[in-house]
């Protein structure tokens, strides 16, 4: 059974920095790209990030691009997304993807950009 497992949200001001880590279980980590997701209140689900299956081909929205940086550790099954100089428009729930599950979502992390 695959799950994912997000964590490393919270509130911070405009400017500042969080990390967010997904740790995965139930599939060969290894195998398979990761991707980051967000979800604003009122607004669809969008594509924030994807990283390959072995770390060295990344790629992210226009939005965050420049900002924000994702990595991982097939070795603790774990992909991370690095989010700096937050704005108010990155609020989101924030959640981790697989490409080798493609139905199963996590619980999300929940971001809050604020003064």
């Amino acid at each position: 059974q695959v799950q994912l497992v997000e964590s490393g949200g919270g509130l911070v001001q405009p400017g500042g920095s969080l990390r967010h880590s997904c740790e995965a279980s139930g599939f060969t980590f290894s195998d398979g790209s990761m991707s980051w997701y967000r979800q604003a209140p009122g607004k669809e689900r969008e594509w924030v990030g994807y990283i390959a299956h072995n770390g060295l081909s990344t790629s992210y929205a226009p939005a965050v691009k420049g900002r924000f940086t994702m990595s991982r550790d097939n070795a603790k099954n774990t992909v991370y997304l690095q989010m700096n100089r937050l704005k108010a428009e990155d609020t989101a729930i924030y959640y981790c993807w697989t490409s080798m599950s493609p139905n199963s979502w996590g619980q999300g992390t929940q971001v809050i950009v604020s003064s």
